[in-house]
């Protein structure tokens, strides 16, 4: 179980990790293989820390090509729960997500990494119990998820997904199914469970309209 965290528990200034496709949402987990120095050095030094959290957000797309370092302006933070260093001194961590932020600038400093400056006011739901949806249908749901498995080539454990809890399955669902980065984005910014279930059933479906194929894989 990850840590309890009050609003005031959470500081004001967090470390931001940059990582396209890779999306975290509040109470679920994310397993990072890392590896580059300047992120070794970031783990170093948030493991010295007593909230050990890391910031993940996605970097935003420039039409442009101007701009290699832009970034969305919201983001989830996950606290590091799980830590163990590879013989060829990679880390392979777990981020337990804890509350979503927003990036109000990057702070100046001498870390090889980046510092953000950010506020969790919006987000003061994140903190609390699990989400419900209401009007979740999961048959109808369900229905829809094994025909986008089918033509995507995933398959599931799909007693699992008829037994999870509905933030748990539409959540995990954003995680790892193979959307686009910018859809990430559009999933971590949903105002609710509900609207990231519907924005999922939409992004399912615009595949399969589509005829989409994809790489073979699993989803546990």
């Amino acid at each position: 179980m990850v840590k309890s965290y009050a609003p005031a528990d959470l500081p004001e200034t967090i470390p931001i990790f940059p990582l396209p496709g890779a999306l975290l949402l509040p109470r679920t987990r994310l397993p990072l293989n890392i590896f580059e120095p300047r992120y070794l050095a970031m783990l170093d030094d948030t493991l010295k820390t007593e909230h050990r959290l890391v910031g993940m957000i996605q970097p935003s797309e420039d039409p442009t090509g101007e701009h290699d370092d832009r970034l969305h302006h919201i983001g989830c933070a996950g606290r590091l729960i799980s830590f163990s260093e590879t013989d060829d001194g990679r880390y392979l961590i777990t981020l337990g997500g804890v509350s979503r932020f927003r990036l109000l600038g990057k702070v100046d400093g001498f870390t090889p990494y980046i510092r953000g400056a950010v506020d969790w006011s919006a987000f003061e739901r994140d903190l609390g119990k699990a989400e419900l949806d209401h009007n979740f249908d999961r048959p109808a749901f369900l229905d829809t998820l094994a025909r986008y498995f089918d033509v995507v080539n995933l398959s599931s454990d799909w007693d699992s997904m008829k037994e999870a809890d509905e933030e748990l399955l539409v959540n995990s669902l954003a995680i790892l199914c193979p959307f686009e980065a910018e859809e990430k984005q559009a999933l971590l910014e949903a105002p609710s469970l509900e609207t990231r279930r519907e924005t999922i059933v939409t992004l399912m479906e615009f595949v399969l309209a589509s005829g989409g194929a994809g790489e073979e894989g699993s989803m546990q």
